[in-house]
C-alpha cells in the first residue's frame, strides 16, 4: 500500500515536472530596417497659395 502511494506521487510528480511551460526570446539574425516614405510638400502649397493670393491681389477682375 505504501509503495503504491510513493509511486503515485512520484508519477504525479514527473507529470506535473513536464507541463511546465517554456518561454523563448530569440533575436533576429537579421538586422531590423525600418522605411520612411515622407514626403513634404507643405512649403511649395504654401509658395503657391501665396502667388495666387498675389494675382488674385493684382488682377481682381480674374474671377
Amino acid at each position: 500500500m505504501a509503495y503504491q502511494r510513493i509511486l503515485l506521487v512520484a508519477a504525479s510528480a514527473a507529470v506535473l515536472a513536464a507541463c511546465t511551460p517554456t518561454v523563448r526570446i530569440e533575436p533576429s539574425d537579421k538586422p531590423i530596417k525600418i522605411d520612411l516614405n515622407v514626403k513634404i510638400d507643405q512649403t511649395v502649397r504654401i509658395q503657391l497659395d501665396r502667388e495666387v493670393e498675389d494675382l488674385i491681389a493684382n488682377n481682381p477682375d480674374l474671377f
